[in-house]
């Protein structure tokens, strides 16, 4: 029988190691969808092998753990199929890019909590304070620069205002209501400082990193009102939303009241779940029959207490009040 060393010598040429290499290096990152070999090189001598890889690898990610894992990926994948030693790997990073598909939701600590209340920017007080500021302002200042520059003389306005200044005091009528206009002022600047503004919106949990959202509360009157009309039994449908609370009132046309009230509590609350709002409103629903409405026959009554037609009754739940 002839020894193996005597039937052949099998080898393997530079280009097919430089492709085993790449899709190593590709494999290494199995769920990093963005990573790949973007150039490989090979260098085979005898039974050892030289590699050099150009990598674009996921952003964010810890770039000296990622590189040790390929190059260890790449040197055993590269070895156990074509047979040689690897000698060394060299992996230089050439560019970085974003995960494919969606992004996953950073989590709470690092998208920072949301917002309790949607402020306003106020740009149309800023900008009636900026104009009656500037206009003053940039008239003395023109002035001053006539005077001392072009050598003017005063502006007549400056100088009636400066002589009128001097001619009343404190106890002046102009200059009470003068410093009362002033004092609202301040008052009102304060306020705006002070309070979010836009208190018809509500703001919205998001997953997003730094992203804040918020909704308008007819909106989720309009869910909510679209929700309880959807019912069978209830007819006209009023929504108030307010910043804690929910009131609904619904008119019932026919069926059990108990039952029809658990009914439109359930559909209420589910749309307002549905909302995602930051802080949940308590819900308060109110069930009114109509003059046409009838108690059920007593064979056909469904669960729950018997129905009382000389006014609403009440019941609590864990989320508010029900009426």
């Amino acid at each position: 029988m002839t020894a193996s060393a005597e039937r052949g010598t099998t080898t393997v040429s530079e280009r097919a190691v430089r492709r085993i290499a790449a899709r190593a290096a590709t494999e290494a990152l199995p769920r990093q969808g963005s990573s790949r070999a973007t150039g490989a090189s090979a260098s085979v001598r005898g039974g050892r092998a030289e590699l050099s890889l150009g990598m674009t690898l996921p952003y964010p990610a810890p770039l000296a753990d990622t590189v040790r894992e390929v190059q260890r990926h790449v040197t055993a994948r590269t070895g156990q199929l074509t047979g040689l030693s690897v000698a060394s790997t060299r992996v230089t990073v050439t560019s970085l890019a974003a995960p494919e598909g969606p992004a996953s939701p950073a989590p709470q600590s690092e998208q920072g909590p949301t917002p309790r209340r949607w402020w306003s920017q106020r740009r149309v007080p800023v900008a009636v304070l900026t104009a009656l500021a500037a206009v003053p302002c940039g008239a003395l200042a023109f002035d001053l620069a006539q005077v001392h520059t072009a050598h003017r003389a005063t502006a007549a306005w400056r100088t009636r205002t400066m002589a009128w200044l001097s001619e009343h005091g404190p106890g002046d009528p102009a200059v009470v209501v003068f410093g009362a206009l002033t004092a609202l002022l301040g008052v009102w600047l304060i306020l705006l400082a002070v309070t979010p503004g836009r208190r018809r919106q509500s703001t919205v949990l998001i997953p997003a990193a730094r992203v804040d959202a918020a909704v308008d509360r007819s909106v989720v009157q309009l869910l909510v009102r679209d929700a309880v009309a959807d019912v069978a039994g209830i007819g006209a449908v009023r929504v108030r939303v307010r910043r804690r609370r929910v009131t609904v009132r619904a008119a019932l046309c026919f069926g059990d009241r108990a039952a029809t009230r658990d009914r439109v509590t359930s559909a209420a609350r589910a749309a307002l779940t549905a909302c995602n709002l930051r802080r949940g409103p308590r819900l308060r629903v109110t069930v009114v029959p109509e003059p046409i409405w009838r108690p059920p026959l007593p064979g056909k009554a469904t669960h729950g207490p018997a129905p009382d037609r000389h006014g609403p009754t009440s019941a609590h739940t864990p989320e508010g009040d029900t009426r």
